[in-house]
């Protein structure tokens, strides 16, 4: 592991730790390394050994070939093309926190939707009506609809040139348990 790659992952195990409701002293306990160290190691201030990381993973109940991958998606660039799909496109492609598809043209998916996180609706051109908690919205160039987890809801644009760009956390991330909310 490249000194790179080894400061990128401390994200990686912030996430996995948060995700399994750990404290650092839980990861210490079951790693056998130090508090310190492992803070270190999340403000990427550390470059843990191969040993060490490894230990981690197993504390963290996973490999450390997945929290490298979820170090690499964490610092992914990536850039697509205007074009790039016909009606729907992935505007940001692979297993991030964050969701967006841009749908093009008059178009009815024909169903009720709804989603455990948070979404928006961004009008970039034309017109769509959307319909949520029983309420039609009509929404034209430049507006946005923000919908909560839970909302269910259907939508149709109702104009050929209609760019509809929907922005949600991803399905993956559980981001409806948030105690700050």
């Amino acid at each position: 592991m490249d000194d790179k790659e080894a400061l990128r992952v401390g994200a990686a195990v912030r996430r996995r730790r948060r995700t399994l409701g750990l404290t650092l002293a839980a990861v210490a306990t079951r790693s056998g390394l130090s508090v310190p160290f492992l803070s270190q190691i999340e403000n990427e201030r550390a470059r843990p050994s191969a040993r060490s990381l490894d230990r981690v993973a197993d504390a963290l109940e996973t490999t450390t070939a997945r929290l490298r991958a979820a170090a690499d998606s964490a610092r992914a660039v990536e850039l697509v093309r205007a074009g790039e799909g016909d009606g729907a496109r992935r505007v940001v492609r692979g297993r991030h926190q964050l969701s967006a598809l841009e749908f093009t043209g008059e178009m009815d998916l024909g169903r009720e939707f709804q989603h455990r996180n948070d979404e928006v609706m961004y009008v970039v051109e034309g017109a769509a009506e959307v319909e949520a908690e029983g309420q039609a919205y009509r929404l034209e160039r430049g507006d946005t609809l923000f919908l909560s987890g839970g909302v269910r809801h259907r939508w149709r644009a109702t104009m050929p040139e209609t760019r509809l760009l929907v922005v949600a956390v991803a399905e993956h991330v559980d981001a409806t348990n948030d105690p700050r909310r």
